[in-house]
C-alpha cells in the first residue's frame, strides 16, 4: 500500500502543512500526511513527541494553528478506542451492553437493539472471540479482553476509521500480540483504516508496511525497515469531505 507526505485520489484523511500545539507552543510542524482508505498505520516516536497531538487535531479535537486537515468525519464519525483502564471496571456493565453503545448513533440513547442490530453484535462480539463472554461484567475480564470489548463498540458503531491511543498499553505479551492482530486483519480484510499511537515496534514489525514516525516536532513516514517512503509534494487540494 502506498502512503505517502502528499495527497491523492484514495486518501481518507489528509494533513495540509499543519501546525498545532498548546499555549504558545507549536508541537508540530508544517505536517504534510495523506492517509489512504483501508491503512494500517501506527505513529510511533520518543514520549512527548505530540504522536497523540497529531491524533488529538486529526480527530478535531485540536484545532490547527495553520494548515488544514481533510477528513470524512462529519458525515461518518470515527470509532475511538480507548485504554481499557479509562473505563471503571467496578461499573457492572457486560460486555454486550457496552458493545452495544456504539449503535447509539442509529439507535439513540433509549430504543433498543432489535433482530438486525443484535445479528451484527454476534457477529463482531465473535470475531473477536468475545462470543462466550456476552454477559460478563466488564470488571471480570482480562486486560485484552476489555480492549477488545472496547474494539467492538467502535466497530458496532460502523465507523471507517478506528483511531487509537496506545491500545496495548498495560497488556501483557500475549494479549498484546492478539489485539494488534485482530486490529490488522481488519484493515486488510475488511478495509477499515486504522490509526494507532503505540509506544514501541515490538510486535508491529510483522505487522505494519509502514510507519508515521513523530519526531521533535517533525512527521515523516518510513516503510518498515527504517527506509523513507516516496514522498510528494504537499498541494492544496479540493474535496467534498473537507473539514
Amino acid at each position: 500500500m502506498r502512503m505517502t507526505t502528499g495527497s491523492d485520489d484514495n486518501s481518507i484523511i489528509v494533513c495540509e502543512h499543519v501546525s498545532v500545539g498548546y499555549d504558545e507552543e507549536d508541537v508540530l510542524r508544517d505536517v504534510c500526511l495523506s492517509i489512504p482508505r483501508g491503512a494500517f498505520l501506527p505513529f510511533v516516536g520518543p514520549n512527548g513527541a505530540g504522536k497523540t497531538t497529531l491524533l488529538r487535531a486529526i480527530l478535531g479535537l485540536l484545532k490547527p494553528r495553520a494548515g488544514r486537515i481533510i477528513t470524512p468525519f462529519h458525515r461518518a464519525p470515527p470509532g475511538y478506542v480507548p485504554q481499557q483502564k479509562t473505563i471503571d471496571p467496578l461499573y457492572p456493565v457486560s460486555v454486550r451492553r457496552i458493545a452495544a453503545m456504539g449503535l447509539y448513533r442509529k439507535l439513540g440513547w433509549w430504543r433498543r437493539p432489535g433482530k438486525q442490530e443484535n445479528t451484527t453484535l454476534d457477529g463482531i462480539l465473535a470475531r473477536l472471540n468475545l462470543a462466550d463472554h456476552g454477559d460478563q461484567v466488564f470488571a471480570e475480564l482480562s486486560g485484552g479482553q476489555r480492549q477488545k470489548v472496547l474494539l467492538a463498540r467502535a466497530l458496532a458503531s460502523g465507523a471507517e476509521v478506528l483511531v487509537m491511543d496506545e491500545p496495548t498499553s498495560e497488556l501483557d505479551e500475549a494479549s498484546e500480540k492478539d489485539v494488534l492482530a485482530h486490529l490488522h486483519r481488519l484493515s486488510r480484510e475488511e478495509g477499515k483504516t486504522v490509526l494507532l499511537v503505540h509506544h514501541g515496534l515490538g510486535h508491529l514489525a510483522s505487522l505494519a508496511d509502514v510507519l508515521c514516525v513523530v519526531d521533535h516536532g517533525r512527521v515523516s513516514i518510513l516503510e518498515n525497515g527504517g527506509r523513507q517512503a516516496r514522498q510528494e509534494p504537499c498541494a492544496s487540494k479540493e474535496k467534498d469531505h473537507d473539514r
